[in-house]
């Protein structure tokens, strides 16, 4: 039996959540294609015959521009410190981007085997991936090269294995039934985000936070979940509210429909919207608002 834990690093929107869902095999983590979506370090974790994997999706390495970035940054960093061996995400569709290399500064200080997965595969021309791989090979001594595609599943059958490879040998760390160590709450709080994400325009995402205020269970058919989203201006309030209240309603709805499947049971959903200005620099906000140090 082998165990450990496996870190999924790389700049922003490179795709570590899509292929944390896609190797879990259901959606622990939130997806958008807007940079800087995840904030939190997902613990998602898969179970194999003679092998326990757990994956632990951080938030994009970047150049942070307030607290809370400051804080995302580095929550993945210390992510790097403590896996037994780290997933680095590139997309094939932005080689050399400078982030990339920005990461790989950071990875030439741990110790833990990495595992360069060029991802976005789908995106180029087969007779650009060779070139890659061989100027992959000269920056740095990856343990693997691996091609992907987490939106397409190319090749990840193949991950499993090769991550089992460079694992120690212990016991599994979770029982077989669980996949993930988010709280409901969390999770709610994080599918109401991601629709925020969705539907917004670019002034908006960012400068979002959701909090689930109360879930109490109803009666066996029925939870009731009270969350009020914070963001950083009255606009912004406006924006999501949106004319007659339309865009809360939208985004009231899809987020009710992903946490019914969640929760397997019915939800009534209710939204507020408050200002908090600029919570994003505010450290009491964060810690109030779950982020900062574990």
């Amino acid at each position: 039996m082998r165990s450990g834990f496996a870190g999924l690093v790389g700049r922003p929107n490179v795709g570590k959540s899509t292929l944390l869902n896609r190797l879990i095999g259901r959606k622990v983590a939130i997806m958008s294609e807007k940079p800087q979506t995840t904030r939190h370090r997902i613990q998602g974790v898969l179970h194999l015959e003679d092998a326990q994997v757990v994956f632990l999706d951080t938030p994009g390495i970047h150049r942070p521009r307030h607290r809370l970035g400051e804080h995302m940054v580095d929550l993945a960093l210390r992510t790097l410190r403590q896996a037994d061996v780290i997933l680095f995400l590139v997309e094939a569709d932005r080689f050399g981007a400078p982030g990339d290399r920005y990461v790989l500064d950071y990875l030439r200080e741990v110790k833990a085997p990495v595992l360069l997965l060029i991802n976005k595969i789908d995106l180029i021309p087969k007779k650009e991936l060779l070139p890659q791989i061989d100027a992959y090979r000269q920056q740095f001594d990856f343990a693997e090269i691996v091609p992907v595609s987490a939106l397409k599943g190319d090749n990840l059958d193949l991950l499993p294995g090769l991550i089992v490879k460079y694992l120690p040998e212990g016991p599994a760390y979770y029982p077989a039934d669980m996949i993930t160590d988010q709280p409901e709450r969390l999770l709610a709080a994080e599918l109401i985000r991601e629709k925020v994400l969705a539907l917004t325009s670019e002034e908006v995402p960012h400068a979002v936070a959701v909090v689930v205020e109360e879930m109490v269970p109803r009666s066996h058919e029925l939870t009731f979940i009270r969350a009020t989203i914070y963001v950083e201006k009255e606009s912004q309030k406006g924006i999501l509210i949106g004319r007659g209240g339309q865009m809360l309603k939208n985004i009231g709805r899809l987020a009710r429909e992903e946490i019914e499947v969640l929760l397997g049971k019915k939800v009534f959903l209710e939204l507020w919207v408050k200002v908090k200005e600029d919570w994003r620099n505010r450290e009491a906000v964060l810690r109030s608002f779950g982020y900062g140090p574990e």
